[in-house]
């Protein structure tokens, strides 16, 4: 089987690089930005282009959602199918007389991050069975973790990824603010986050709740409240009102 594999960015990258150390050849991975094409290219030894769209029987596109739509619109292979990489968006934004379908790593992301790919949930959405077999074949060759779902679903399982991944960096990010606004080495927390992560392997994350909202502490509640100022303030008087909200405090 023929795949494509469309885009340059930190998405693209994985793919194919997951695709290549499984054993599964690409013919070509075409976008518009040459020097990122070329660096996975020279890194995985792919052919690559920026002007001319090999044929193929899979195109897989990993482009952001505002492009999406746009970039579908090159594919002018009739038999063939074509897959998108997007969490929220469904099979129907592909704009092109082919099959379409959705292939969704649910990941984050960056090129500098090597990544254990056989770890990543794969959601597969196509058209028919056959596609879709084609797909759930594909994606269980990358990883032990792969299963069908509609657009309706896949929405909430984005949903999810933001208030699990997004959200939760966010957080890590105002952290830092506030340890280095105090001249503390912010690595002298990462022990403290290793440790709440790995709690949720073996706990319900509502169960592993500690800290002072959850004990209904006012004291240190008001005292964190008097150190606080515009946007942090607000995400913490925020967090800490979701929190006792969930345990009825």
């Amino acid at each position: 089987m023929q795949i494509v594999i469309i885009g340059s960015g930190n998405v693209a990258y994985h793919m194919a690089k997951a695709f290549t150390l499984k054993g599964i050849p690409l013919a070509q991975v075409f976008g518009r930005n040459e020097k990122e094409l070329n660096k996975i290219s020279e890194e995985l030894n792919i052919p690559y282009s920026t002007d001319h769209l090999e044929k193929a029987d899979l195109y897989v596109i990993c482009v952001s959602d505002n492009s999406l739509e746009e970039v579908s619109k090159i594919i002018t292979e009739k038999n063939c199918l074509v897959a998108h990489t997007s969490g929220s968006l469904p099979k129907e934004v592909l704009s092109g007389d082919y099959r379409k379908a959705s292939f969704y790593p649910l990941q984050t992301f960056s090129k500098s991050k090597e990544l254990e790919y056989e770890k990543i949930p794969f959601f597969v959405e196509a058209e028919n069975e056959e596609d879709q077999k084609i797909l759930l074949d594909l994606a269980s060759q990358v990883s032990d973790k792969v299963m069908e779902s509609s657009h309706e679903k896949r929405k909430y399982i984005h949903l999810t990824a933001v208030f699990a991944c997004n959200f939760v960096n966010h957080l890590f990010s105002r952290a830092k603010e506030i340890s280095d606004s105090q001249e503390i080495p912010f690595d002298y927390f990462l022990p403290l986050i290793d440790e709440t992560v790995q709690k949720i392997y073996k706990i319900e994350p509502k169960q592993a709740q500690t800290g002072p909202a959850v004990r209904n502490d006012v004291r240190i509640l008001q005292l964190h409240e008097q150190l606080l100022k515009d946007e942090s303030l607000e995400i913490y008087k925020t967090m800490n009102h979701s929190i006792q909200k969930m345990y009825e405090l």
